[in-house]
């Protein structure tokens, strides 16, 4: 189920979507107040395919004021068909730095993958995160 898949900054619009598509965001105060946090700062982007609002990315500065992809996520049923990749690559675009760094938990092979796919190498582990599954730190060298 290959469609083209566009990208492009989230927008306030763009909220209810984002809360409704992510489970956790439904669910956890924080995380909506993340996205909004992100939107506000032009930091978060969506991606669209299949006639809709499929995922979204966002971008930080939590780590070390490094920038720092926080999250992508995708909706399960877009899940492999170039979401994820595409929110990356948006991202990828708008940092003005050498570098980008991202997490994902070691279990998390999907994205693991996609990291490596994209260029990302392993640099560094954090322990006692989740029980026995420890959060990997990826980097991406960019060339400006």
């Amino acid at each position: 189920m290959k469609s083209e898949i566009s990208t492009r900054l989230a927008g306030t619009r763009d909220r209810r979507t984002l809360v409704a598509l992510d489970p956790l965001a439904e669910k956890d105060l924080q995380r909506r107040e993340t996205i909004d946090s992100a939107m506000a700062a032009r930091r978060c982007w969506v991606a669209e395919g299949f006639g809709r609002v499929v995922g979204y990315g966002i971008l930080s500065r939590n780590f070390f004021h490094r920038d720092f992809i926080e999250i992508v996520f995708v909706a399960e049923d877009a899940r492999r068909t170039g979401a994820g990749a595409a929110l990356i690559a948006a991202i990828e675009r708008a940092v003005k730095e050498d570098r980008l760094f991202t997490s994902t938990n070691e279990s998390n092979v999907a994205m693991r993958a996609l990291l490596f796919t994209r260029g990302y190498r392993e640099s560094g582990r954090i322990e006692n995160l989740d029980p026995k599954d420890p959060e990997l730190v990826f980097v991406k060298f960019l060339e400006r």
